[in-house]
């Protein structure tokens, strides 16, 4: 039992978290400008892609980074401007994304890369693992952050940098206006769909590191619907949250857990399809009791 909760195992939480943290906050910034973004799946994976791409082409990782920025920028004008200037439905959007990215990213696994499946070559250069010696000798924090990615540390710091935007800057205040209070938000003179399209676009980026952590941080590969269901765990993450960023990253490295005790279960012997759905299983308990907490505060109305 000692060997399966220990320090590695919440280091390997942390690394898992990062993928879903990255995701959860961008779906925290789109819920606050009121898009219930569903696509957080489908530009992940995107991001995952292109960053392989990059790396692979550019011959760094940081090209495969910035890639990946790019190219889930560009998968999102799509909703951003469906949301807004076109009046489109956000829900049939969304779920048009996530389905274009499955199959955009497969169709272009066999035209770039001539593979179908997964692709791993010696020419992918991973995100780099900061290991600092000095900080190694510190009991539990040393093991916590050794080789860990930047991606890592600049998600822990993007938590409180997200809520502090939300809750102590005048731009949250118009954030949030403009999600909970549209019209008032317009009748004061801000410019609702450009507060829209600025934050669902910006939140792209949070995405775009996401996947390159996933396909660059986590492993040098990228695999067909290789997100599989992170982004929906995010999503979850928001909706439990209810778009509060320290609730979100709670939620987060309760996921991360559940999926680095599923990896830490199959060193142990069980197979690996019953540990895979470790995390989806937990996921669909909390949103059982969330929901039936919800129905009793009702109640008791």
């Amino acid at each position: 039992m000692s060997n399966l909760f220990s320090v590695i195992l919440l280091q390997a939480t942390l690394q898992a978290m990062t993928p879903i943290l990255l995701a959860s906050l961008a779906g925290v910034l789109c819920a606050r400008v009121g898009v219930f973004n569903m696509a957080l799946e489908g530009q992940m994976l995107v991001g995952a892609f292109f960053a392989v791409v990059g790396s692979y082409y550019g011959g760094s990782a940081l090209a495969g980074v910035a890639a990946a920025l790019v190219a889930v920028l560009v998968f999102t004008l799509p909703l951003a401007l469906g949301t807004t200037w076109l009046r489109g439905d956000n829900i049939s959007i969304c779920i048009a994304l996530n389905l274009l990215a499955s199959g955009l990213t497969s169709f272009l696994l066999r035209i770039v890369f001539g593979v179908s499946g997964t692709f791993s070559d010696p020419a992918i250069l991973p995100i780099v693992k900061l290991r600092w010696l000095w900080l190694r000798n510190i009991p539990v924090a040393g093991i916590l952050t050794w080789a860990q990615t930047p991606i890592t540390f600049l998600s822990w710091a993007l938590i409180g940098v997200v809520w502090f935007l939300l809750f102590r800057t005048p731009i949250g205040l118009r954030l949030r206006g403009v999600g909970e209070r549209p019209d008032a938000a317009q009748a004061l003179g801000v410019d609702v769909s450009r507060y829209r399209i600025v934050t669902v676009l910006g939140s792209s980026l949070l995405l775009g590191l996401a996947g390159a952590q996933l396909s660059l941080g986590t492993v040098s590969v990228f695999s067909e619907d290789m997100t599989a269901g992170r982004g929906w765990i995010a999503l979850v993450a928001v909706m439990l949250a209810r778009s509060d960023p320290l609730w979100a990253a709670a939620a987060c490295l309760l996921f991360g857990f559940t999926d680095a005790i599923g990896l830490r279960l199959q060193s142990i012997g069980l197979p690996n399809q019953l540990t895979d759905i470790t995390p989806y299983v937990i996921t669909l308990i909390v949103i059982v009791l969330n929901s039936g907490r919800s129905s009793i505060r009702l109640r008791m109305r």
